[in-house]
């Protein structure tokens, strides 16, 4: 009998809550499991045979008078102007350890997905990832990814546009 690791088993069910948080929001989604880390945008994209761009990097803030999850969607090429970005949404930003990123999100940095959270999120997509047809997010663990359009992504996560550099 095949044992199953704690990290296994962890991947395995935010896997599965973000395939059944895309059936909820009536996105369709296939869950790839790479055989190499998809943990950065660059190596994703390397992985996915598409442009660094095309990759939607899910950073995690915590509002620094909220206290609330922010979770910007943003292009794999793109650095977050964090100054600009809470100057639009109304909030200095912070950012939260690893530590608090899975306990607020449920997920793992790496793995963090822009589908099935733990708990509240505001959600921010970056409006350079809407010029694409298609692109790669992560899909709850750091070697798993979907392909989805971006505007199904906003709408499935009730996102934001949001110009994300400066």
């Amino acid at each position: 009998m095949a044992t199953v690791s704690s990290k296994e088993r962890g991947a395995r069910s935010s896997k599965e809550r973000v395939a059944q948080a895309a059936r909820a929001a009536g996105l369709t989604i296939d869950i790839h499991d790479m055989p190499a880390s998809t943990r950065t945008a660059e190596e994703a994209a390397a992985a996915c045979g598409c442009e660094v761009a095309q990759i939607v990097k899910s950073l995690v803030y915590l509002g620094a008078e909220s206290d609330r999850v922010i979770l910007l969607l943003v292009s794999g090429v793109n650095r977050v102007d964090e100054a600009g970005v809470a100057e639009r949404i109304g909030e200095p930003l912070r950012r939260p350890d690893g530590r608090t990123v899975r306990a607020r999100t449920g997920f793992a940095i790496g793995g963090v997905s822009p589908l099935g959270h733990a708990g509240d999120v505001a959600v921010h997509i970056d409006e350079d990832l809407l010029r694409f047809d298609t692109v790669w997010a992560a899909a709850g663990a750091p070697n798993s990814v979907f392909q989805a359009t971006p505007e199904d992504i906003r709408r499935a996560t009730g996102a934001t546009p949001l110009r994300m550099r400066a």
